[in-house]
């Protein structure tokens, strides 16, 4: 493990930006890709640098001396970036995108010259910001009350979901006064991930985030129709990730019964998958739920095995209301693709370290 480990550390270490025209000193090179329509574009995001930091940050205890000095280094380079994507107005929110001012579609021809397509800052960044970093339990508080703020039903209700959910208080995807509500069981999963890491008090809002957690695994919806359970992350074995992290950190009880199916379910899947990326955080998964799968030799891989693999999307017509939009939503030409290696290497570093646990 030691030296599978540094040297997956040591290619991140090299991908970390040292500063250019696309990415500042300590952001992580991200694109946003169509090849669909043969689309490709640098992107200046705090996303990948933000997961990035919170996976190799839960890591670090099993890592050897010299890969937790390099560690140190890699995160605090990424967190030194994170008040240029802190909201515009000073409060402690963050955007997908630089914010002072709105750098949104970064590096690219068309979208980042139109306001409409300037996003509201997001319960995901926010909630890595806040995992990354020691915020102060004032701030840990206020946060908490900000997202009951535009969580399901406060102020408006979400209308793109299963007529089941739709009562459901759960919190939404983003922050921002007139945003439609939107239900991601990966974004959800992140932000609970941070209520217990704070140990806070479960509310309704937390409650029903969790109820519809169990509920699209418990129907299988997250099998069949993933776009519909996360529009950010909609593969299966995105939503698995996510969900049995969550479940392996804190084991919340709403999530319990839920525990075999997930099991069985990605056991299943993991036979048939081909993709190498999925084969990982399948089998990252299956470890963090108590199983020992047979081990892949992620000391062999090469940026070849990346291909084909995206850890996250932008649907550019989930917004739309409209029954008719919203149906073709999910259909490929309009997604756009985050691709990021450096996540790749730390996706892998992740596994080795969870196999040699």
């Amino acid at each position: 493990m030691k030296d599978t480990l540094q040297h997956f550390i040591a290619k991140i270490e090299n991908i970390q930006s040292k500063g250019d025209r696309y990415f500042p000193e300590g952001i992580f090179p991200a694109y946003r890709d169509n090849g669909l329509i043969g689309y490709n574009r640098p992107d200046t995001t705090m996303f990948f640098s933000a997961i990035i930091t919170f996976t190799l940050q839960s890591i670090f205890e099993q890592a050897d001396f010299v890969s937790q000095q390099q560690i140190k280094g890699i995160t605090s380079r990424v967190i030194q970036n994170y008040p240029d994507f802190q909201n515009k107005d000073g409060l402690k929110t963050y955007n997908f995108w630089k914010t002072k001012p709105s750098k949104h579609f970064p590096n690219g021809h068309i979208f980042r010259h139109f306001e409409h397509f300037r996003i509201p800052d997001d319960v995901d960044d926010t909630a890595f910001a806040y995992l990354t970093t020691n915020p102060e339990h004032e701030e840990v508080l206020w946060l908490k009350e900000k997202l009951t703020l535009h969580a399901n039903g406060t102020k408006q209700w979400i209308r793109n979901t299963y007529p089941e959910y739709r009562n459901l208080k759960a919190y939404s995807t983003w922050f921002g006064k007139n945003m439609y509500i939107e239900f991601d069981v990966c974004v959800l999963s992140n932000l609970l991930y941070f209520v217990f890491k704070n140990d806070l008090p479960l509310n309704k809002h937390d409650e029903d985030s969790l109820t519809y957690i169990r509920s699209v695994i418990e129907t299988g919806r997250y099998l069949t129709v993933p776009f519909r359970c996360a529009h950010q992350y909609p593969r299966t074995p995105l939503i698995i990730y996510h969900v049995s992290r969550l479940m392996a950190a804190f084991r919340p009880s709403l999530l319990e019964p839920i525990r075999q199916k997930l099991i069985d379910d990605t056991m299943a899947l993991l036979k048939k998958t081909r993709n190498p990326m999925d084969k990982v955080i399948l089998s990252t998964s299956l470890l963090r739920l108590g199983l020992r799968t047979e081990r892949i030799p992620v000391e062999t891989f090469t940026k070849k095995d990346f291909e084909n693999f995206h850890f996250f999307i932008a649907g550019l017509m989930t917004a739309y209301e409209n029954k008719l939009l919203y149906r073709i939503s999910s259909t490929r030409i309009f997604h756009m693709h985050w691709l990021c290696e450096a996540h790749n290497w730390t996706l892998l570093a992740e596994y080795e370290t969870l196999w040699n646990k």
